[in-house]
């Protein structure tokens, strides 16, 4: 434990004892707060999800200000129990010798008692601050596999390589879903308007698609190719973001790096850009009957340089408006997000490599997701997300697609785009169609839990821990619940024929007929066609 001066040791003497009586709000200072015996934390970055929970062992620093690690994050740390800490503005927080550290603070942080274990902790943060609206994305990105252009067109997004994409979906025996048109089918950033040279025909594209039962998005971003016209007419409003020394009667946009070059951005705290952009993205539903948007970027980093926007705001106030905005669409994917939980947006994980590694993070992940609120979760592509991971004849390790499929076949959503077809053999290729013909036939139990999540803001997915609070499962990382009595247990390590599962208390039916009471450790077999799972049964009220 690091020493503590006696003044400060009175100080949070002090503080706890108000937190145990309810809440205490501190000002902008820095707060050191010891963790209690066996205490565990989840929370601010999901990307950090393998990190969790984090306890007296843990040294770790993140800093919130402008950086959401490429993916969602929340001002919000929730404990086994029953604390969470919770500010409206950004904030930095250690966790070290036993102590969790908050500094550099944007504003009041409020830490608050409001329970004895993780489930309490997250209810009363979430009804006081991120409470859930009532509504969810569209059903169909739960109800059916999802599927994503990028890994097998990459930046050569075509009308006729989409149809065959789509057409061996079908060809293949897949369940059509939602089909996902990536980056470069537009003219140019900013310029939402499918490329007259790459799709000669979208109209027929998009009936042939809908033919086929697909519901089509579309990739967006907030930036804006500078030599362009929309950006020209976009600066001279002084609707994107400014550079600060801009005169008034010369207004001049910043310009931003990110992975595609450099470009302006949208002003997003401006209401006439976003009337503008949407009067973009509903054109595309009017004429060519577009169901929604993947809307990519609008990660906070990308507005920490300094630049004028028309609302004071933070980076991550930015973020935040992007998220708003898809609110207008109920087909809708997001992978960066600030503050955005309790809405029916769909958050996807960040981008993985196709590695073993890799795949071991997307339970973690989607778990920190649910416990800081993003609970309408998508764990990347399957196989992974990260082009370059894809390229030059990159090999293709066909067990991880397989074992990468199963991972997402019981998660509220899931997502190809490497084909599953082109990569495997046809019996590898026959398990992953089995995966999503399995996702689909869980469906209206994966629906009533959204809708659930739609009114008490609870997660779809969840930790051991949520129910067992007492039974030591905090650090449990490769298996998850589905709702209440769906126990999940992806392989997720190269060349296992067996797999170690812990079945909390009750009697659980596995997914090959086997009846375990638990609670017990069972070793079981996982030859490379089972995903284990299993339900329980004759369960109290």
């Amino acid at each position: 434990m690091c020493h503590i001066p006696p003044t400060r040791r009175l100080f949070l003497l002090l503080v706890f004892v108000s937190c145990l009586a309810g809440s205490a709000s501190f000002a902008a200072a820095d707060q050191n707060i010891p963790l209690l015996p066996n205490e565990t934390w989840w929370g601010g970055r999901s990307v950090d999800g393998p990190l969790m929970p984090y306890d007296s062992t843990t040294r770790l620093t993140r800093n919130l200000y402008a950086d959401t690690g490429g993916n969602q994050a929340q001002p919000l740390l929730v404990s086994s129990q029953g604390r969470f800490i919770w500010s409206e503005q950004p904030f930095k927080f250690e966790f070290r010798d036993g102590v969790l550290l908050l500094t550099e603070t944007h504003g009041e942080i409020r830490m608050t008692q409001a329970g004895s274990d993780l489930r309490s902790a997250f209810a009363a943060a979430a009804r006081k601050f991120f409470p859930a609206d009532g509504h969810l994305p569209a059903e169909r990105l739960f109800s059916r596999p999802q599927f994503n252009s990028w890994i097998e067109l990459m930046y050569d997004q075509n009308q006729r390589d989409i149809l065959r994409y789509a057409h061996q979906i079908h060809d293949n025996g897949y369940p059509a879903g939602v089909l996902m048109i990536d980056d470069n089918w537009q003219e140019d950033y900013g310029q939402w308007e499918f490329s007259a040279r790459k799709f000669p025909d979208p109209k027929a594209m998009m009936q042939e698609l809908r033919g086929l039962g697909f519901e089509v998005m579309l990739w967006v971003c907030p930036f804006i190719s500078p030599d362009s016209e929309n950006f020209r007419l976009l600066e001279k409003k002084g609707w994107l973001l400014m550079e600060p020394t801009s005169p008034p009667a010369e207004p001049r946009a910043a310009m931003v790096r990110w992975w595609n070059g450099v470009s302006g951005c949208l002003d997003l705290t401006h209401p006439e850009a976003r009337s503008w952009f949407k009067e973009q993205l509903d054109r595309l539903g009017r004429d060519y009957r577009v169901a929604g948007f993947k809307f990519d970027a609008g990660d906070p980093e990308f507005y920490a340089g300094g630049a004028v926007t028309h609302a004071p705001s933070l980076p991550n106030d930015q973020t935040t408006a992007y998220a708003q905005f898809g609110l207008n669409y109920p087909f809708n994917e997001y992978r960066a997000a600030w503050k955005a939980a309790g809405r029916p947006l769909a958050q996807r994980l960040r981008d993985k490599t196709h590695t073993w590694e890799d795949l071991g993070t997307l339970i973690p992940g989607i778990l920190a997701q649910g416990l800081m609120g993003y609970a309408f979760t998508c764990p990347d592509l399957i196989g992974g997300g990260e082009y370059l991971s894809f390229i030059d004849g990159a090999a293709i390790d066909q067990e991880l697609v397989v074992r990468s499929a199963q991972v997402h076949a019981l998660m509220p959503m899931m997502q190809f785009s490497a084909a599953p077809w082109r990569v495997l053999t046809p019996a590898q290729n026959a398990i992953c169609r089995r995966m999503a013909e399995l996702h689909t036939s869980q469906a209206d139990l994966i629906l009533d839990l959204a809708r659930h999540t739609a009114r008490t803001g609870e997660p779809i997915i969840r930790p051991l821990c949520w129910q067992w609070p007492e039974a030591g499962y905090e650090h449990i990382h490769d298996e998850f619940m589905l709702g209440d009595d769906i126990l999940v247990a992806p392989v997720v390590t190269k060349g296992a024929v067996s797999r170690r599962v812990t079945f909390p208390p009750g009697n659980w039916r596995g997914d090959d007929g086997s009846i375990t009471t638990g609670p017990s450790t069972r070793e079981i077999a996982v030859p490379i066609e089972r995903l284990p799972w299993f339900r329980r049964e004759n369960r109290q009220p």
